[in-house]
């Protein structure tokens, strides 16, 4: 069940009784379309949001910011990203942050899809605003 009372058009809104989202059954989003291959599903709360995310191997985001800060947890493969200009690798079972404001960007490596949990807070929709 998506709603429209959500920051990320199409995202699931927690609330009024709803605990639990088996994320595989929710709605695939794009995310961040004119800027990165990155889909999946992500559940707001009233500050808080998350997402499970999957990029395909070989691609990515390109740069791109946003006003809230945001913490990404891999889950399968190598998130290979820049942030503020300093390159990181980032495999399975480690947590990257992103301060708010900050260009960043990031690629899957290419022999695996890359998933990961994100979470941020509320202050803007998942989507970040491409990098000129």
């Amino acid at each position: 069940m998506t709603n429209t009372d959500t920051k990320t058009r199409g995202a699931t809104r927690a609330g009024n009784g709803r605990l639990v989202f088996p994320m595989a059954e929710l709605d695939e989003l794009r995310i961040g379309a004119d800027y990165s291959t990155t889909r999946g599903s992500v559940v707001e709360g009233d500050r808080m949001m998350v997402g499970l995310m999957r990029i395909p191997a070989g691609t990515g985001a390109e740069r791109h910011s946003h006003p809230n800060e945001q913490w990404i947890f891999v889950l399968e493969g190598t998130f290979h990203a820049v942030v503020d200009g300093a390159a990181v690798d980032v495999p399975a079972g480690s947590v990257l942050y992103i301060p708010s404001g900050l260009v960043h960007e990031g690629r899957a490596g290419p022999e695996r899809d890359l998933v990961f949990f994100t979470v941020k807070d509320t202050t803007h929709s998942l989507h970040g605003i491409k990098a000129s």
